[in-house]
């Protein structure tokens, strides 16, 4: 399947296991299966849930700064492809 990089990620907060995600293109919207990857990160999850400046939106869309839940530890400068 096709991957389409969509952003890097800016910051993990690991007490609330949530990644910050700077979208760099397309658009990410809940329900989507990302790719994060990077040089000891390498996983897939689908999206349940995006905030924007701490309000839930159902898209994020070039730009924009959102904080995503995370099922494993993500890092600074980690990319983000859609699947």
């Amino acid at each position: 399947m096709k991957e389409t990089k969509i952003g890097a990620v800016t910051h993990y907060y690991s007490h609330l296991g949530v990644g910050i995600i700077k979208i760099e293109e397309g658009s990410l919207k809940v329900g989507d299966t990302v790719h994060f990857k990077g040089h000891t990160t390498d996983f897939q999850q689908a999206i349940e849930s995006i905030q924007v400046e701490h309000q839930d939106v159902q898209e994020a869309k070039v730009g924009d700064l959102v904080g995503i839940k995370v099922s494993e530890h993500v890092r600074e400068h980690d990319e983000v492809f859609k699947v």
